[in-house]
């Protein structure tokens, strides 16, 4: 949420940024992005607002397509500008059952030339929701932003649903990451604020000097290990319910993930210019393959 002094209601919950104070906003961003600088850290990118369709986090706050447009094309961008800031600006950052929403402000040229791409998360809508805006604006990076792994879930539901969707759903329609939310968290799941999500896994649990791992640190594991920075998504078939994405990384190597997304044992081929390898995954497994 912006500060709450700028908000329609004065509060960490909900509310508008009052238009009287879009352009002290825009300072302020410029601001962060420069004294975060200051202290050693680049920021690589923001959001104008994190889920701003929802006005039930703590903190939250609402910011429709045309406001989000407005705020871009007449205060932040000009500011990110005139600062010579490199920061991206990424707009969205919301459930992929509204796409709308980022084509809405794509659809402003005068936004559109200080946008960098769209954020999403996964709690509503398809995957298959990213390429309609790559379709709509291909030259415009397409980023997944947040998903947690839940108190309630379970190892193995969580593995194949994070991969299916995530890990291979969201490369194979044009993200260019993944990230899961969040690093770590105690054992009865905090911090986190009043309102905030009670039961939000970490990919670690810390509880005193003993550190245990969890789902979402295998999930990103499986791929960041051996996906770095740099790597192309290339072409690869799906066949029956082996989900599986492939990429070339900076080095030339080859690397291929596999979800055997069914109830047996699957044996398969991985064939690559002319050379054949078999392999077998058990039902519900995951694996990263390299060469």
């Amino acid at each position: 949420t912006a500060p709450t002094w700028m908000k329609t209601n004065k509060s960490g919950y909900g509310g508008k940024l009052d238009p009287i104070y879009y352009s002290v906003y825009a300072d302020y961003l410029v601001k962060y992005v420069k004294a975060m600088k200051t202290e050693g850290i680049t920021i690589d990118a923001i959001t104008p607002q994190n889920e701003p369709l929802n006005a039930f986090n703590n903190p939250s706050m609402e910011m429709t397509a045309t406001e989000q447009t407005e705020f871009i094309k007449k205060y932040l961008g000009p500011k990110f500008m005139a600062a010579s800031l490199t920061t991206k600006i990424i707009i969205y950052d919301h459930n992929a059952d509204h796409p709308e929403y980022p084509i809405t402000v794509l659809n402003d040229a005068a936004a559109r030339q200080y946008v960098d791409g769209s954020a999403f998360h996964l709690y509503a809508g398809p995957i298959s929701a990213l390429s309609s805006v790559h379709a709509a604006y291909p030259d415009k990076n397409i980023y997944f932003t947040e998903q947690f792994t839940s108190s309630t879930g379970s190892f193995s539901g969580d593995l194949a649903w994070h991969f299916r969707n995530l890990i291979i759903g969201a490369p194979r329609n044009w993200s260019r990451n993944v990230l899961e939310w969040n690093l770590a968290s105690d054992p009865n799941y905090n911090p986190h604020l009043t309102g905030g999500c009670s039961d939000c896994k970490g990919a670690l649990t810390l509880n005193g000097d003993n550190i245990t791992r969890n789902v979402s640190y295998y999930i990103i594991g499986h791929a960041s290990k051996f996906v770095p920075p740099g790597s192309v998504r290339v072409e690869s078939n799906v066949p029956g319910n082996l989900q599986n994405v492939a990429y070339v990384t900076p080095s030339g190597k080859k690397v291929l993930i596999v979800l055997n997304d069914s109830n047996t044992s699957q044996a398969f081929n991985i064939m690559f210019k002319g050379k054949l390898v078999t392999t077998t995954l058990d039902a519900g497994a995951v694996g990263t393959y390299t060469w």
